[in-house]
């Protein structure tokens, strides 16, 4: 089962992520949220097995930039909508492999051991 790596090339927490995965010879696919895009479906999946609040990158400049309107009352079909028409708002990276789904980037070995 391949692992994949979603994030945006430039960011500093996915450059520390590919780094990190290298550098423990754990093989993986990247999927770059601003050119691969990132479907409801997938968005859907994640937001199931980890909640959609762990999914939204609240802390992103992206999201801050928004109306107060679009950040109020928010529900996981309003936060997935912003999410596909503003990838930058997804949280990064976001690790996946089969039925294990792991939001944003801490090394440690209990991170490894999840994605291996």
């Amino acid at each position: 089962m391949t692992l994949t790596l979603y994030g945006i090339p430039n960011c500093d927490t996915v450059k520390k992520a590919r780094d990190w995965l290298a550098g423990n010879g754990v093989a993986y696919t990247f999927h770059n949220y601003k050119t691969d895009a990132v479907d409801a479906d997938t968005l859907k999946r994640w937001s199931g097995k980890i909640g959609w609040e762990k999914v939204l990158n609240r802390a992103s400049a992206t999201f801050k930039a928004l109306p107060d309107s679009d950040k109020q009352d928010l529900t996981e079909d309003k936060a997935i909508s912003l999410m596909i028409r503003q990838p930058s708002m997804i949280k990064r990276p976001i690790f996946e492999r089969g039925n294990t789904i792991v939001a944003g980037f801490k090394p440690d070995a209990t991170l490894l051991d999840r994605l291996r």
